[in-house]
């Protein structure tokens, strides 16, 4: 007998190359949204390009409670998984059309791909470990599964700076999408392996009235979302936000409706579920940052030329950005970015150098006309997923060794210390902009390197036990469903995210900026740890 299902390896396989496809195009999206319009971009400010990229990933996790319901009562599993994986491949491809109406239409229909894909392969993956000769490896199954997302998450940057830099933007795009429709082909050949466990649940008669409450739910919210739209004054920033906030109003009032009428034995779990739920919201909102305030970091204030010894267009990752300081205007930038001067001392204008320079040691500024090799920014996205993968194997090693000491803790509790450990690599960016004196000069790339491989640790005693909890306490007829309000719950740290990040230029001091995420998030350990003898309770019954 095999030590794990069949299908455990091609659906690895598949969210390999659906991440690749989807953090290739992340890892871009806010340089090229921000990029000069002379440099392929569209050229909007950061406060602009954080707003609509917290709202794209809030929506693109938003859409899965949809598509984990219609899949749990109509569509199947395996139909939902393919159809996302196609809608994600096209909008990715639409990227490359350098058009804003082609912008939004790529935007709105990776959204809805998303709502199929992401889900429904989270459930199909669970129900291959609910065999009893699996079921005791459900949560090393989860981290696998992890393990293998983040690898398409590492590889697809280097795949990003090569194609940005050789050919353009529309060829990264198309690369994201290209490894999208390789994905569909991968699940679709090992469609043997887990097609006895596509099997929807026939729902109870009290379910019987989900699907209309599901319609309702969508039109009523899309009605909250258009309110929220021209409300004016924005409330919480921006158009945007408000429109979905007032949108997730009566689906998280669907969800409670479930708690509700849940019967007894079934709303413990429910229950506990809808509390990590809530608290992990903070957890994204400080993560997802890594696309917003970590790149404008990297970008601006991460000291990213390459070693002296490497010429011409390479530098050590393989990759290079010239910038050739040629009077061009730039965006403005921090106004903490220190007037730089030219060799004999003299000051020089703020927009004679790429915005790179201005707090660049004055003796590494080139002279006019020359070029200077920089690793790409999105390479630092890289960082994360390479963290997870090595140390995947070894957290998988360790609470293996802790299981057979009869000392593992619980799901609940690796929660809980991921939130902790988040909360510790803030601090890693506090120390970094003390160092720098405010950003008055470049930050070695070790200190955000440092503070991805601390918030990795914490990630992966997070996530992946999340959709191991959503797969354990779910009622077989909503599982599906479940793993939606999990992606409901992302969204929204999503979307907080984008809305810290939109004031990250509103800080003078950046030091404080991080104090804030540090807050939130031991803020969100100390609730935790104050429900986890509640929590664990509820795990072991």
């Amino acid at each position: 007998m095999s030590k794990y299902p069949k299908g455990l390896f091609f659906l690895v396989f598949t969210e390999f190359w659906e991440r690749f496809g989807y953090y290739l195009m992340i890892g871009i999206f806010t340089l090229y949204m921000t990029a000069e319009k002379a440099d392929g971009g569209f050229g909007w400010d950061n406060a602009d390009a954080a707003d609509i990229y917290g709202t794209f990933i809030a929506a693109a996790y938003l859409t899965p409670f949809m598509g984990g319901l219609l899949a749990d009562l109509k569509l199947g599993y395996r139909f939902s998984i393919t159809l996302g994986g196609i809608l994600m491949g096209i909008g990715y491809c639409m990227l490359a059309i350098p058009q804003t109406w082609a912008f939004y239409s790529a935007l709105a229909i990776m959204v809805v791909g998303n709502g199929f894909f992401k889900p429904n392969i989270s459930t199909l993956l669970g129900n291959l470990f609910n065999a009893p000769e699996y079921k005791d490896k459900k949560d090393t199954g989860y981290n696998i599964f992890y393990m293998g997302i983040n690898l398409g998450a590492f590889i697809c940057t280097f795949i990003a700076a090569v194609m940005r830099n050789k050919i353009g933007w529309g060829a990264a795009f198309i690369s994201a999408g290209v490894g999208m429709f390789i994905g569909v082909i991968t699940f679709l050949i090992g469609s043997k392996h887990y097609k006895h466990v596509d099997i929807r649940k026939e729902p109870k008669p009290e379910d019987k009235p989900f699907l209309i409450q599901f319609v309702k739910t969508l039109l009523v919210g899309l009605g909250f979302a258009t309110l929220g739209w021209f409300i004016p004054n924005n409330i919480m920033g921006s158009n945007s936000t408000d429109a979905f906030f007032m949108f997730c109003i009566p689906v998280i009032y669907f969800y409670a409706s479930i708690y509700f009428k849940a019967n007894a034995e079934e709303k413990k779990p429910l229950g506990t579920m809808f509390t990590i739920f809530i608290i992990v919201i903070l957890f994204w909102a400080i993560f997802k940052q890594n696309g917003t305030a970590l790149t404008t970091y990297a970008n601006y204030y991460t000291d990213r030329e390459s070693p002296a010894a490497i010429t011409g267009v390479t530098n050590y990752l393989g990759f290079s950005e010239k910038l050739i300081a040629d009077n061009k205007e730039v965006n403005q930038v921090d106004e903490q970015f220190r007037k730089i001067k030219d060799s004999v001392g003299n000051p020089i204008k703020c927009m004679d150098y790429p915005a790179y320079f201005k707090n660049l040691d004055p003796a590494k500024i080139p002279a006019k006309g020359q070029p200077i090799n920089l690793v790409n920014t999105e390479i630092f996205q890289s960082v994360n997923p390479f963290f997870v993968v090595v140390l995947t194997p070894l957290l998988i090693a360790f609470f293996a060794f802790m299981r057979r000491k009869g000392k593992e803790p619980t799901t609940a509790s690796k929660i809980a210390y991921g939130l902790l450990i988040s909360a510790l690599s803030i601090l890693v960016m506090v120390a970094a902009i003390h160092y720098t004196n405010n950003g008055m000069h470049k930050a070695s790339a070790w200190w955000l390197i440092s503070c991805y491989g601390v918030i990795t640790i914490g990630e992966l005693c997070l996530s992946p036990m999340g959709l191991s909890m959503v797969s354990k306490l779910s009622p077989l007829r909503l599982t599906a469903l479940m793993m939606g309000g999990w992606s409901l719950a992302t969204s929204i740290g999503n979307k907080l995210s984008g809305v810290l990040a939109k004031n990250w230029d509103k800080f003078d001091n950046k030091a404080n900026y991080f104090w804030l995420n540090f807050a939130l998030l031991l803020f969100a350990f100390f609730i935790m740890m104050l429900l986890l003898k509640r929590l664990n309770k509820v795990f072991k019954e």
